[in-house]
């Protein structure tokens, strides 16, 4: 399950902010399903406990925008983490 509370959309910053840090374990388990080949809608109800049955849309978009948040910190989001000098 997701850590805190999880937005429709993550943020579309520049920067790593205060979400990002929150739900880092979140873009991780997102980023090992993804590799997995998982099924989104597998993905949905275990990491970000969300029911794509009930709502398929808000679900698909929810896990796509975080998905891809997820892999904006792996191409650049880290850069900011490593000036900041960030241990989280």
């Amino acid at each position: 399950m997701c850590i805190g509370t999880i937005l429709d959309r993550p943020p579309n910053e520049p920067t790593v902010t205060e979400y990002d840090l929150a739900q880092k374990v979140t873009y991780l388990r997102l980023l090992d399903a993804a590799a997995e080949h998982a099924d989104w809608r597998e993905v949905a109800r275990i990491v970000l406990g969300l029911d794509p049955d009930r709502d398929a849309e808000r679900a698909r978009r929810i896990h796509d925008s975080h998905l891809a948040r997820a892999r904006w910190m792996t191409e650049a989001g880290y850069r900011d983490l490593l000036q900041r000098g960030s241990t989280n």
